[in-house]
């Protein structure tokens, strides 16, 4: 049998870099991609077979699919949608111009991969899609409005894929990590600098808890982070179960959090969440 194939996005680093990593061990054929030149120049130096996405761009999509499934004869086993970037700032200091830019990578692009890759499943009779999502895809904290509120979407359009899916052979999975040691924090901190012109001054004070926990967490903090091998596990489990999960949920402060989500009213997981607000997050 030939070995079972899966594209990947946002493999530069993290979680994706990780993942590909410990399926290539495992017997897959990877094919690792990044929005970057250099880093997928990188990847192919480590053994990858590796392609530029960038998630904002069908054409450069629709370009590595191509070559994807020339490499693999017109097949694909799995996508694992897992590029995405966090946008911090309060709402009222976010323009459209970031929120739209949040959507295009965190939303739009996984949104339009999936739809490329659905008739390459459909025919084939199978299928594992993987979307890695987040804890603020399911209870929010301030001042990450746009990153919560594009994860939300993520979650709706997953939904909604995996009942329309069923039936079909191709099974939908949303990881949802808890704190996870990555360069989302060193990334967001980049874009959260973007918003320094555009702030109303109503929000400084928490902008300098922001930067002294989330951008700078403590010790105690940062041992509830995790390695991206704890994604990697759940995504192991979405790809080779019969009956894959519909949601994962890594870390004890995703799993907290999504109990309480489900028996709290809002009033009372809005007490608890302000107490942990820039402790926790991805």
């Amino acid at each position: 049998m030939s070995a079972k194939s899966i594209l990947i996005t946002g493999c530069s680093s993290g979680i994706g870099q990780r993942a590909a990593q410990r399926l290539k061990e495992r017997g897959y054929r990877v094919f690792a991609t990044a929005r970057k030149v250099s880093d997928v120049q990188a990847l192919k130096s480590q053994g990858f077979e590796s392609f530029q996405v960038d998630v904002t761009d069908t054409a450069s999509m629709r370009q590595a699919l191509d070559q994807i499934l020339s490499a693999t004869g017109g097949k694909l086993d799995a996508l694992f949608n897992n590029a995405a970037y966090l946008q911090a700032g309060a709402i009222e200091d976010l323009t459209r111009e970031m929120d739209r830019a949040q959507f295009e990578a965190n939303v739009f692009g996984p949104m339009e991969l999936i739809r490329l890759v659905l008739p390459v499943m459909r025919q084939q009779g199978h299928g594992r899609i993987i979307q890695n999502s987040s804890i603020l895809g399911i209870i929010t904290l301030p001042y990450y409005g746009a990153y919560n509120a594009s994860k939300y979407a993520l979650e709706g359009f997953s939904n909604t894929l995996r009942q329309e899916l069923r039936g079909t052979g191709i099974h939908v999975s949303i990881i949802n990590p808890g704190p996870i040691h990555s360069k989302l924090r060193a990334n967001a901190y980049q874009h959260y600098q973007q918003t320094e012109h555009e702030r109303t001054g109503l929000h400084d004070k928490a902008y300098e808890k922001m930067e002294a926990s989330y951008f700078n967490p403590s010790e105690r903090d940062r041992k509830l982070t995790q390695s991206p091998d704890a994604v990697v596990k759940k995504l192991i489990h979405a790809l080779e179960s019969s009956r894959p999960s519909a949601h994962y949920y890594v870390g004890f402060p995703a799993k907290l959090f999504a109990f309480l989500r489900r028996i709290l009213p809002d009033s009372a997981l809005d007490w608890v969440l302000a107490k942990f607000s820039f402790k926790e997050g991805e």
